[in-house]
């Protein structure tokens, strides 16, 4: 036990700030957002707390090696972060061969099942890395926590850290919560029996294992049941918590000089339709994620065009599709195909003053922030997703109204539904008409839906989240 031990502890892959070395040797730092920043600032400067996260790249582990893995709260907004320097390839291993290759594709239900998964010697090589990469975060956790403190475990790549604490540290409350989708039993059992069990026992280690919506916390209890028996043996409790937007920060950053400034360019690219009337737009704002569905959410919007040519030059897709994973073959292949398919789009349907698909690819926050505020529709069309939180954040930024076009494989979809016009992410045909319906729509039902829709999304805002799961476990 450290002699300063944390009665709060969040632990996840990455943590709240990373690091780039220059040629001169200098490190800077640069921090992140999301939940468990907002979560974490919540809980008051007076609460002991620490978040164990991992070295991602060179510059973190060089910054561990400066401080022994105890960073400097100047970096860190004054957060106490231990940063672990786990060995380069275990990290590799584990995160992109088991986390990001088997886990996520489970739970998102991607793979090609007449070629894919193969769990070979390979994979239980890969598995082993996984484990270790788990126990290094069990064993940090146990050093830095007083005792019985509250431990907030988050996500697919810590699925078996909290029965190794557990086992470690028996004094300690410990919570895990899902961001992902989780898998029903009959495709959970793609895993090889000892491996989905030792997934399913890691997380029953903790005292309470939390998940984004009922969906999904019922698919966990019925893999439990199918692959470990009646019952949740351990006695965890289960929970769900629906993380919102943050309607405070959007609202002001989506004001700010910067995104006005991109507002005027966007509006400048969508330009005017034929009769002088300014087009209308259909916005996404997407990781090339394979579960993000952007190609068939291309071909629906060309099924549209083909389909109702009364909306040519009429509309333009705004589309960003900001690359991701790009180490993995699967992920350059996705994104290369993103990019055939709108400018295969722009040829087919383009005219000299009208290109129907603008797509971008450099990450941009302020511009998606514009892109929010002027779009007519939004298109979230998911194959599967455990939230998805640009369903919430664009009804909340929206200046005159958005129509939401929905996913009903969304996690969003529990709570944003009825007010959406909702898709089945597979049906290109559907989703063009449920397009035309959303742009047909009248001013002043989609100002209504918008509104409600802003209600739902921002009901359990991120610090609210953290402060629930952490009331629960310490209850």
């Amino acid at each position: 036990m450290a002699s300063n031990a944390a009665s709060v502890l969040v632990a996840s892959n990455r943590g709240p700030v990373s690091y780039v070395l220059d040629e001169t040797g200098q490190l800077t730092a640069r921090r992140g957002g999301g939940g468990l920043v907002s979560g974490l600032s919540a809980i008051g400067p007076d609460t002991d707390a620490v978040w164990v996260c991992s070295a991602l790249t060179d510059s973190d582990r060089e910054a561990v090696r400066r401080t022994a893995g105890r960073l400097d709260p100047a970096d860190t907004g004054g957060q106490r972060v231990r940063m672990l320097d786990i060995d380069a390839q275990v990290h590799a291993d584990a995160y992109n061969g088991i986390a990001n290759s088997v886990l996520w594709f489970v739970h998102h239900m991607l793979y090609q099942t007449p070629l894919e998964p193969v769990f070979d010697a390979e994979f239980r090589r890969q598995w082993a890395a996984y484990e270790t990469y788990n126990r290094a975060f069990a064993e940090a956790l146990a050093e830095e926590a007083a005792e019985g403190a509250a431990v907030l475990v988050q996500d697919y790549h810590l699925t078996l850290t909290p029965r190794m604490l557990r086992e470690l540290r028996p004094d300690l409350r410990i919570g895990h919560f899902s961001h992902t989708p989780w898998a029903p039993p009959e495709y959970f059992r793609l895993l090889p029996d000892d491996i989905a069990a030792q997934v399913l026992g890691g997380i029953l280690g903790a005292d309470r294992a939390a998940f984004l919506t009922q969906r999904w916390a019922d698919a966990f209890t019925d893999c439990c049941h199918a692959v470990l028996g009646p019952g949740i043996p351990s006695g965890t409790r289960i929970g769900v918590h629906g993380l919102g937007a943050d309607a405070e920060f959007l609202r002001e950053r989506a004001h700010r000089p910067d995104v006005d400034e991109r507002m005027w360019a966007l509006r400048e690219q969508i330009g005017s339709a034929p009769d002088g009337m300014p087009r209308k737009s259909i916005v996404r704002v997407d990781r090339t994620e394979l579960s993000k569905n952007i190609v068939r959410g291309l071909l629906a919007y060309e099924e549209m065009l083909r389909s109702r040519p009364e909306w040519r030059e009429r509309v333009v897709h705004v589309a960003f599709a900001y690359p991701s994973r790009q180490d993995l073959a699967v992920y350059r292949d996705y994104t290369a195909e993103v990019q055939r398919v709108a400018a295969e789009i722009n040829s087919r349907y383009g005219t000299l003053g009208w290109t129907p698909v603008e797509l971008h690819v450099k990450d941009d926050f302020a511009r998606s922030l514009a892109a929010y505020r002027l779009a007519d529709v939004a298109l979230v069309n998911p194959i599967r997703d455990g939230m998805n939180l640009v369903a919430k954040e664009v009804p909340v930024v929206s200046d005159e109204g958005c129509v939401l076009v929905l996913s009903r494989e969304a996690g969003a979809y529990e709570e944003l539904g009825e007010d959406a016009v909702t898709v089945n992410p597979y049906d290109i045909v559907r989703t063009a008409q449920a397009l035309h319906e959303a742009l047909s729509m009248s001013p002043a039902e989609r100002a209504e839906r918008t509104k409600r829709l802003a209600a739902q999304a921002t009901a359990l805002p991120p610090a609210r989240w953290f402060l629930d799961q952490l009331a629960a476990l310490e209850g």
